[in-house]
């Protein structure tokens, strides 16, 4: 059997942290940005829809 002693990702060449934190970031930026905007949609049509 082999030897699963180390883990993979630790030992593992090339992880670039600062491009993971980059995408990360990213993704918070868009996640707030895409619930504002729907908070907005969501706020126009009660105001113009009712």
């Amino acid at each position: 059997m082999s030897d699963h002693s180390e883990v993979a990702y630790t030992t593992a060449d090339g992880n670039d942290y600062p491009a993971h934190e980059q995408t990360y970031e990213g993704f918070l930026v868009l996640v707030k940005w895409g619930t504002i905007g729907v908070v907005a949609i969501v706020a126009l049509m009660g105001i113009f829809l009712t």
